[in-house]
């Protein structure tokens, strides 16, 4: 029950998102720059800004989660090179 209540709520938000994002990037460069409608949004810039920085951090996050994973794999594949070599030795 829990589960679908949390899938309910980010499905809630991601859609007010899209459609705060929509509004501000598709319709209100229609409307004149002097209206109180204005007050709500952000300046244009930030329609690109925005975008760009979160890819660039889902970039990097997984960019670091694959460093890690790899460093961590290869550390495994030279303890178990190391445990062979020394059965071998012995």
């Amino acid at each position: 029950m829990l589960d679908k209540l949390a899938g309910l709520v980010m499905l809630l938000i991601a859609t007010a998102v899209f459609l705060y994002y929509s509004i501000w990037t598709l319709l209100m460069p229609f409307v004149d720059a002097g209206h109180p409608l204005h007050d709500l949004f952000p300046p244009r810039v930030w329609a690109i800004r925005i975008p760009v920085i979160l890819i660039l951090m889902g970039l990097a996050v997984v960019g670091s989660f694959l460093s890690v994973v790899m460093i961590r794999s290869g550390k495994k594949a030279r303890a178990k090179a190391a445990v062979a070599a020394g059965k071998k030795k012995a």
